[in-house]
């Protein structure tokens, strides 16, 4: 077909340079395509490079205990997505031997790999003919054909994964997948796509029709949760502080913080001082509380916006279960937290 020689003929001229291209082992190619789901290349690659060098095999990720995973995920955000990653690398390890299923219906059996990666690992491993449907597809699709299917339905993915299927050589889907996922993130980009200089000018649907910036059709905006977290920054005597592990299920789980106290809307001051001195640190006399720093982070979740406020409470004597800097940095935190201990705890020690 036209259309596919075209697009493979584009992708071999312009594809990135991608560590996870120059191989077919499943293992590098479920771990990048975990870690770029809701991530960009750019931010992923050092996170894969990280992690392949760390834990070479599916075995050694097994291995590792699961902060230390966390650890390395730090800044990657969707926080499941690793403790999946370490729980199907223990089944694969354990159960399957390290080696991972050849096909997309068992690939699709194991726990954080939906109908994309399985599809994704299917054909690029095993050159099993199964079109990947992401948001990259979706674009060039509907673009191209003028597919005006809202992709936010349920059966949007089983349509647009029948035109990819239908216009797939069967006898390479590995290329067909990568370059119609490469010519959506690099060249039918989401917004002012450069047509001009695209190989499909004179045959794109929607560039004949100027229907181009409508395209696709999504509805259903996320109804976005504003939070307000207080976080309390304990210094004792010795310079220790506290934190916490987040067990509960929601953002973050595993990872650690300091001690919190959420608020159904922004607090003052003497609210803060208030709350501090009624249920914290009850061992302890609370010599000072001071805003950390002057201003309100805001933590931009894909359905949670998080207003957050550090606040420095000094206590006398030694907190119970008190730690130093130098063990603070080893533990997993939310991105957020992390860059206030780098740039307020551990720079004021420098």
């Amino acid at each position: 077909m036209d259309f596919s020689n075209s697009l493979i003929k584009w992708y071999l001229q312009n594809k990135r340079d991608l560590p996870w291209r120059k191989t077919a082992d499943p293992y590098p190619i479920w771990l990048s395509e975990i870690m770029l789901q809701q991530t960009r290349v750019a931010q992923g690659t050092p996170y894969f490079l990280s992690f392949t060098t760390a834990f070479p095999t599916v075995f050694d990720l097994a291995n590792a205990d699961e902060e230390q995973v966390l650890k390395l995920w730090q800044g990657l955000g969707y926080y499941s997505r690793a403790r999946n990653l370490h729980k199907t690398a223990q089944f694969v390890a354990n159960e399957l031997s390290g080696k991972f299923p050849d096909n997309y219906n068992d690939l699709l059996k194991l726990k954080g790999i939906g109908e994309y990666t399985a599809a994704a690992i299917a054909s690029f491993s095993y050159n099993e003919a199964v079109p990947v449907v992401d948001g990259n597809v979706f674009r060039v699709l509907s673009r191209y054909f003028d597919v005006e299917t809202d992709i936010a339905v349920a059966s949007a993915k089983k349509e647009f994964a029948a035109l990819a299927f239908e216009l797939m050589p069967k006898d390479n889907p590995a290329i067909f997948n990568q370059a119609i996922m490469e010519f959506g993130a690099l060249q039918c980009v989401p917004k002012s796509p450069n047509c001009g200089i695209c190989v499909f000018n004179t045959s794109c649907a929607a560039l004949q029709k100027k229907k181009v910036n409508q395209l696709p059709v999504k509805s259903k905006k996320l109804k976005v949760r504003n939070r307000f977290f207080n976080y309390l920054v304990v210094s004792d005597k010795n310079k220790n502080t506290i934190i916490q592990k987040r067990t509960a299920k929601g953002i973050w789980h595993n990872l650690y913080e300091f001690p919190l106290i959420e608020t159904e809307a922004p607090e003052d001051f003497d609210f803060i001082t208030k709350k501090i001195q009624s249920d914290f640190f009850k061992n302890n006399h609370i010599i000072s509380i001071e805003d950390c720093i002057d201003k309100t982070i805001i933590h931009k979740l894909s359905h949670q916006h998080l207003h957050i406020k550090f606040w420095k409470v000094g206590v006398d004597g030694s907190i119970e279960n008190g730690i130093n800097s130098e063990t603070l940095k080893t533990f997993p935190f939310p991105i957020v937290i992390h860059n206030f201990i780098e740039s307020f705890i551990l720079a004021e020690q420098k």
